[in-house]
This record gives C-alpha cells, sequence and structure tokens, in this order.
C-alpha cells in the first residue's frame, strides 16, 4: 500500500512537472520552485516547534518569501542570475535579525544560540540550498527557461537514485546501511541507486544530446551521475537526521506515501548546488 501511494504520488508529480516544462513559461518554473520552497519552510519550523525548539518563524518565513521574491524578479526581467552579493546579505540579515528577536527574551542556557542557529539553517538548507534549481533553469544564452532540459536532468537523475534505492531496497537489501539514522536505507540500495542514476542520466544525454550540450561529454555525464547519486542518498539521509533529532516521521503530508514538500526536495537540495557548481567550475577549469 505504501509504494501504491507512493507511486501514486510521484506519477502525479511528474505529471506536474512535464506540464510546467511544456509550458517553457519561466512563472510557471519560479512558481512551483518557490511554493516548494515555502511549503517545506513551514514544515521545518513547524517541525522545531512540535519539538518545543525555540526559533523565529515567522521570521524565517518571511526571509524565504524575500529572497524568492528578489531572485525570481531578476530572473523574470532576463537577467541569468542572481546578483553575487544578494546570498551574503541575507545571510547576513538572517544571522543579525535573528540575534536581535532573541533579545526579548532571558537566556537560558544554550536556548538563545539555538534558535539563532536553528533560523540560520532553516535558510541556508531550505530557501538557499533549494533556489539553485531556479539558477540551473536561466543560466544559459536564451529566451525563456533556457536551462529547462538541464532542470529536467538533475530531476530524472535525483528522483531515478531515490526510486533505484527504493526499489533495489526493497527487493534485495539485506545489509543495513546506517541504522542509527534510516533504518530502511541497504547498501543494496544505494548500489541500485547508482545504477539508476547512471540509467536516467546516460539515457537522456543519448536521447536528447543537443539540449543537453551544456554537460559537455559523456566523461561529465559519468562523473556527474555518481556525483549526484551520492548526494541524493546523503541529502535523503541529512533530512533523516534532522526528522529523528526533531522525533517527527515525515515533514508533513502534503503527500501520501512520500511526506511532504521537505521530503520530496531533501535530496534536491543537495544536488542542485552539486550541478550548478559543476557546471560553472569544474567543466569550464577541465575545458
Amino acid at each position: 500500500m505504501i509504494f501504491v501511494r507512493r507511486a501514486g504520488s510521484t506519477l502525479l508529480l511528474w505529471a506536474l512537472v512535464a506540464a510546467i516544462f511544456i509550458s517553457m513559461f519561466p512563472a510557471a518554473y519560479l512558481g512551483l520552485i518557490g511554493i516548494l520552497t515555502v511549503v517545506s519552510t513551514i514544515e521545518y519550523f513547524r517541525m522545531l516547534r512540535a519539538a518545543d525548539v525555540k526559533c523565529f518563524p515567522r521570521f524565517g518565513l518571511l526571509l524565504a518569501l524575500t529572497y524568492c521574491g528578489i531572485a525570481y524578479w531578476h530572473f523574470l526581467k532576463g537577467d541569468k542570475d542572481i546578483p553575487p552579493a544578494l546570498d551574503a546579505i541575507f545571510i547576513f540579515i538572517t544571522i543579525t535579525g535573528a540575534f536581535t528577536l532573541q533579545l526579548r527574551y532571558s537566556i537560558k542556557g544554550i536556548e538563545a544560540l539555538l534558535a539563532v542557529a536553528a533560523n540560520l539553517l532553516g535558510f541556508l538548507y531550505i530557501a538557499y540550498l533549494f533556489n539553485f534549481t531556479a539558477r540551473i533553469s536561466f543560466m544559459l544564452p536564451g529566451e525563456g527557461v533556457p536551462g529547462a532540459y538541464l532542470l529536467l536532468w538533475l530531476l530524472a537523475v535525483t528522483k531515478m537514485t531515490d526510486t533505484g534505492a527504493y526499489i533495489t531496497g526493497s527487493l534485495l537489501g539485506k545489509h543495513k546501511m546506517i541504522p542509527h539514522i534510516s533504518p530502511g536505507k541497504t547498501w543494496e540500495g544505494f548500489v541500485g541507486a547508482l545504477f539508476f542514476a547512471q540509467l536516467a542520466g546516460c539515457g537522456l544525454y543519448a536521447l536528447l544530446p543537443d539540449q543537453l550540450s551544456a554537460l559537455h561529454s559523456w566523461p561529465h555525464i559519468v562523473a556527474l551521475g555518481f556525483l549526484l547519486a551520492i548526494l541524493a542518498v546523503i541529502g535523503d539521509l541529512a533530512e533523516s537526521v534532522l526528522k529523528r533529532s526533531l522525533h517527527a516521521k515525515d515533514s508533513g503530508n502534503m503527500l501520501p506515501g512520500i511526506g511532504g514538500g521537505l521530503d520530496l526536495i531533501d535530496s534536491i537540495c543537495f544536488t542542485a548546488p552539486a550541478l550548478y557548481f559543476y557546471l560553472t567550475i569544474i567543466i569550464p577549469y577541465f575545458e
């Protein structure tokens, strides 16, 4: 039943992604990324509050909304990236703002420091990392959404990693990978994740070599396939660390069989920045 629910939610999501992809409408891309950012941020602070962790949810949500609004305005007016200083400015605002809000309350051990750290983690983990998907979508020359195929390739590799790990682990999994964090993860599932990632990455590149020319060549495709698969697994485990620390089973219940928005984007938060940095630093260096 869990598999059926998960499969149904996955098909629904891919149908939505396909519709937005076909539209090639910049606002649609940014709208979906923004909604997932906001929903995941809300879920993050709800989990913190449910675990009685001191934090500033309204401030955190305002930061995420403002960051997305400024970034998306730049993309919609034709810029290929956000201003270089924007990330640093928001990190500065997050830290100083959280400390300022904490001044209203008395000091109880390390609670004050945890409140500031929780808000900083929320911004960096969700709004900052996940919005590399928006950067990838608009980083190439061209009109509309020039990086749409790069984003599609990223999502396919990342989600096929998750799917491969789940299917292989369910059918063949015997040796626990990290039982103290995620009892369901197995080494057999990890091998399946690597295989499915390569299958998706190489398969799409073979079908769409012109649209994915920014990936440059087969060696980069294979290297990225392994890199993104490993980071997707780490991203999934990172959210498991968060949820187990806060005694939460899922970040939310938006998607039957999957969970909430943060459960959906956890691995993408790690793979999207890696692809962006690989395209902007590694490939130019070697080529």
